[in-house]
């Protein structure tokens, strides 16, 4: 990683690349800090803690929605509204036909979903506006004529132009930048949270803790080790080989080679725990909206608390029957055996068609169970070791975070190599 940064710094298009994603990505965090009128911090940090999702997307935006800042939804809204539009492109067979029409095509879906991530951005701000402004002195009346609905409608309009200033920063560093512009920024919010908390503990030992500083130091050694665990799992792959027969087409002879349909143990990514996190929090964020609804939030607080057992095992239902719904929108066994059998290849030992379909979707099932477990063993394993060197550093990390810092990570990595190898081509022609 180091030596391609070198490299990447040397040549000066990609420098260039760099220099805009680092200043884009310095505008989000100026943004994070900026302050909404008549919002009390406090309060939103207190109703934040209190529930799990709020608290993971707390930590994807750098601490913003906790601080109610402008960039409190970040890039929320613009994911959800991609993810919508992935699954509603599977469905709908308009959009199906948009997704497959090339460049002009994608650009529709991409407008359909500045829109979609408009709506949602609205929708999020009243939900939290409605979620607190039920604290008392959570937002101050006073600076919007001593009217709860001027104050609504200006958070919402700030909230929702905040969450469109993201989506066009994460868009501006994927046309101008490296990498992904959503992950990066997801990326960039996980780090300065968790640079934040370091600090704070760093503080600690200035001030005569020192104890505190063998805390630190077994956390950065249980950060290393699963991190190099999760790695070594995130780039492990099934790699199926594929034959191709001779084939002559006019006067020229194609195919007579070998090659692999690589099939990751995680390649849901972090998809099914973020769904998971979602859905068992979702009824907790609802009952909260509803005053009259404070028993049934006390006894689902009781049973479907972080922690409890049934909260583990339907976190542990829900990991697993996402990771094998998003298995099965990514890869499609009949669409790859059908495409194997036209290029003229063939699986060693397997029939071509509907065999070598049911043979991917076996070995795809399989794959898909071991990237289950791993991501079980992700959404608990850490925050037990975590609480060994302290309960105030289990959240540095959340176990999402980890998982998208990792794979953020490794992407951007293969984005400049990919990059430098072009532009080292490019000067090999002229």
């Amino acid at each position: 990683m180091i030596e391609t940064l070198k490299n990447a710094f040397r040549n000066k298009d990609i420098r260039k690349k760099i220099i805009i994603t680092l200043l884009l990505l310095l505008l989000f965090r100026v943004g994070c800090y900026i302050p909404i009128p008549g919002l009390t911090r406090d309060s939103f940090s207190d109703a934040v803690s209190g529930n799990d999702f709020l608290t993971l997307m707390s930590g994807i935006t750098g601490s913003a929605l906790a601080n109610g800042t402008l960039f409190a939804l970040g890039i929320g809204p613009y994911i959800n509204a991609s993810i919508i539009m992935q699954l509603l492109t599977v469905g709908i067979p308009a959009l199906e036909r948009l997704s497959k029409q090339g460049e002009e095509g994608r650009k529709k879906i991409t407008n359909i979903t500045r829109l979609v991530t408009i709506v949602l951005a609205v929708i999020q701000s009243v939900g939290i506006i409605v979620m607190f402004g039920q604290t008392q002195d959570a937002i101050e009346t006073s600076y919007f004529f001593n009217s709860m609905w001027v104050a609504g409608i200006f958070m919402t309009i700030v909230y929702t132009a905040g969450a469109c200033l993201v989506m066009w920063i994460g868009e501006r560093i994927t046309e101008y930048g490296v990498g992904n512009g959503i992950s990066m920024i997801i990326f960039i919010g996980i780090l300065s949270t968790a640079g934040t908390t370091l600090v704070e503990k760093f503080r600690d030992v200035f001030t005569g803790q020192v104890g505190e500083l063998w805390n630190i130091a077994l956390f950065v050694f249980l950060v290393l080790v699963i991190f190099f665990l999760i790695v070594f799992v995130d780039l492990a792959e099934r790699r199926i080989p594929v034959q191709y027969s001779k084939q002559v087409r006019g006067t020229k002879m194609y195919g007579g080679q070998s090659s692999v349909i690589p099939m990751k143990i995680s390649g849901s990514g972090v998809m099914p725990l973020i769904f998971a996190y979602a859905i068992v929090s979702f009824p907790s964020m609802i009952m909260s909206l509803v005053p009259n609804w404070s028993d049934e939030l006390e006894w689902w607080n009781q049973n479907f608390a972080n922690g409890t057992v049934w909260y583990i095992i339907v976190l542990c239902i829900l990991i697993f029957v996402f990771a094998f719904f998003y298995a099965q929108i990514q890869f499609n066994p009949e669409d790859v055996s059908r495409s194997i059998q036209q290029n003229g290849g063939f699986i060693q030992g397997i029939r071509p068609g509907k065999p070598t379909a049911e043979y991917l979707s076996r070995i795809n099932k399989r794959i898909t169970l071991f990237g289950a477990i791993f991501l079980t063993l992700v959404a608990f394993v850490p925050s037990i070791a975590f609480s060994w060197a302290g309960q105030d550093l289990v959240n540095v990390f959340s176990t999402t975070g980890i998982l998208i810092v990792v794979s953020v990570a490794l992407e951007f990595d293969k984005q400049l190599q990919s990059q430098i190898m072009m532009k080292n081509y490019k000067g090999f022609l002229k």
